[in-house]
Parts: C-alpha cells; structure tokens; sequence
C-alpha cells in the first residue's frame, strides 16, 4: 500500500498495481495548507472546532451566544495550527530536546489514573481524548516544545525595568489593598472504595508523607507523585482563603500557623488531607515586596503578545508557506505570497527532437557572431569548427 499527495487530496493507493493508481485512489484527507515541510488538513481544522464547540457548550452557552463564541474562536484554528507547526519546527531547528519532560508527564498521568498496565492506559488515553496514544503523546511533545520556544525565543527578551514595577506600585496602590488570607497547597491520600485495612495503609502512607513534607522534601514533588486530588498535577496548589471561607476545623489547623507549615494529616469524607501553608496575606496595604511579581504579571502579558505575534510573523515570511483558496490565516505576514499551487494542474513540459536539433544549431551559430571590437568573425568562426 502506498501513500501519495495530490496537493488537494491525500490518496491512498490500494491496488499498487498503477503508478498513479487513480481508479484505487481512497479519498483520506482534504489538504489546505502546507507549512514548510508539513501539511494541515481539513479534518484537522474540524476537530479543533469541535473540540471549541464542546468548551463553549460546557461553559453552559446556547443559542446565538454559543454560535458567536464557536465563530469568535474558530477565525483564528489556521492561524494557531499555522502558529504551532512553525514554533515545533522552530524547536526542532534549535535542538530543543523535551522527551524526559513529556516522558515524566506522562508517568504522572498513568499515577494519577491508577492504572499500571501499560496497554490498559494508552486505552484509557485513548478513550478520554479521542486520539491514538503515541498521537496524543507526540500532541504533548510538540506542546512542550512550543512553550520552550516562546520562553527561550520571545519572553526572555521581554525586559520590564526595575523602576517600571515600582512606578506602577506607585500609580495603582488602591489596587493593593488585601483582605487577610492564607494560601495553601494539598496533598489527599483518598480512601474511596477501600476496606478497613486499605483505609489504615491511607492513613499511614498520609503520616509518611507529612513527615516527609515537614522535614523539607519539596511539597510540590510529592503532591505531584502521591496526591489522588486533581490538584496533584500543580503541585497542590488551590490558592488563597479568606477567613470564613474553610472548614472550621481546617482553618483552626493553618490559619495561624507560619508559612512552610504543614499540619498532620486531617481525616476527611473521602480521605486523608495534607495542608501547607504557602503564605499568609495580612489585612492593609501590600508592600511593593510582597506585589512585585503580581506586578510584573501586569505589565508583562500586554509586552508578551505583540512581541510573540512578531515572532511568529518573522517565521511565517522565511517559511515556505501556501494556503488554499477559502481559507484564511488570520495571522498572516505583509506581502507574504502564500498563493496554492496545486500539483494535480501542473504540465509537464515536452520537447520534440527537432527542437532539442535546432536548440543546438543556434548554439553553433553563436560562434559565427562577430565578436565585439573584432574586425570580423573569422577567429570565431575558426574555433567552431
């Protein structure tokens, strides 16, 4: 079986017996656009609309509101695939290596769904995202490699100057005035579903790493590689409360203790719960200290996006880049000639033998033209016999 382009259809060649195998040919993939050396298909712009289309309906939008947001966000699918192809073949440029990262989320995924068996899991993949498993793990790949170019190509170029943080401190002081808060992070060893004896191993695996936590191992780490919460993959992390707005007995246990805390592991309905505290926020003004990366979030997304669509217009104008009539990458370079060209209407071109025999009777008589500042063509003409 082979694979073959036409530039319109992406053709699959059954029967093998014909070259071009028209009559076998098996309508795959519609492609309208290439980038470089890879291609974005039709059915690759539907999915992505439709995966649009189930954020919107989840976010509870119907009717016109859910059509105005499924257009809103669907004018820029080219552009963004555009976008994504162009950064992963940036990173690939520059030998971005990210397989022990994509590896290592991986590892934490198949921990979080508790399932050891490998095969088990990429069918579990498999039915939660739609996808094959080694195409959602080349889809994390390529966004891991996106991000890596951003940061390394765009964002550590974006300079915000010292006396801009205090400036804007200055300028929008109201906007930092707090309510007192304490911010935490969580590790939940779950005992759903488990006997007397699976619920006394949750409370002891819960102790051991309380323990752990409380000596100094990173918080983060082992939210990350024990927690059954969702929040395990953030490293715990679920922000600031104020008072009033926890549990009484676990706002007894953290609110007036230091930051690095962690308490003992507190029983709940669906397990056994590890708290630190991250932070405590008092009530009053904040100091610039303790806002000077709030700050700098501020000013530094509205400098991140121009430089970024920069960027990426800067790789759009060097790429070889051509879209198909109909469709339209918003984020498209000035002048850029991204015109379609269609293999299927190419021509080859054809040459007689009395063409190829004059071709070459005109190049003999060249030498018989009289040479510039010569009295006549002899010399010339002597050469060419």
């Amino acid at each position: 079986m082979g694979i073959m382009s036409f530039g319109r259809v992406l053709a699959v060649c059954v029967s093998g017996a014909s070259l071009l195998c028209a009559a076998d040919a098996t309508l795959v993939e519609e492609i309208i656009a290439k980038v470089n050396g890879d291609i974005i298909t039709r059915g690759d712009i539907e999915r992505q609309r439709k995966q649009i289309e189930a954020e919107a309906r989840q976010q509870g939008l119907v009717g016109a509101r859910l059509q105005e947001a499924i257009e809103g966000r669907s004018k820029n699918i080219l552009r963004d695939r555009i976008d994504q192809l162009l950064l992963v073949q940036k990173g690939k440029e520059l030998n971005i290596n990210v397989d022990a990262e994509v590896s290592k989320f991986i590892a934490r995924l198949q921990a979080e769904s508790k399932i050891a068996d490998p095969e088990k899991f990429q069918a579990y993949v498999r039915e939660q995202t739609g996808m094959p498993f080694e195409d959602y793990r080349n889809e994390i790949k390529n966004n891991m490699l996106t991000e890596r170019v951003i940061r390394e190509e765009v964002a550590r170029r974006v300079n915000i100057k010292p006396e801009e943080l205090k400036k804007y401190y200055e300028e929008h002081k109201s906007e930092f005035v707090r309510e007192e808060r304490v911010f935490l992070a969580e590790i939940l060893i779950s005992t759903e579903g488990k006997d007397a004896a699976g619920i006394a191993a949750a409370e002891k695996k819960a102790k051991d790493i309380s323990a752990r936590a409380a000596k100094g191992e990173k918080f983060a780490e082992l939210a990350q590689n024990n927690s059954d919460a969702q929040t395990a993959r953030n490293g715990g992390d679920i922000g600031g409360f104020e008072k009033g707005k926890l549990r009484p007995d676990i706002e007894a246990a953290v609110w007036n203790q230091p930051r690095g805390f962690v308490t003992p592991p507190i029983k709940v309905d669906s397990g056994f719960l590890i708290l630190k505290v991250q932070d405590h926020q008092k009530a009053g003004q904040a100091t610039f200290e303790e806002v000077q990366n709030e700050i700098m979030d501020k000013l530094f997304g509205p400098r991140m996006d121009p430089a970024l669509r920069e960027y990426l217009t800067k790789l759009r104008q060097e790429a070889f880049l051509e879209i198909k009539p109909g469709y339209i990458d918003s984020g498209a370079a000035p002048g850029k000639d991204t015109t379609w060209t269609d293999p299927a209407q190419l021509k080859p071109e054809t040459v007689t033998k009395e063409e190829v025999s004059a071709k070459t009777r005109r190049k003999k008589l060249l030498w018989v033209v009289p040479i510039p500042g010569t009295k006549s063509g002899g010399k010339a003409q002597s050469s060419s016999r």
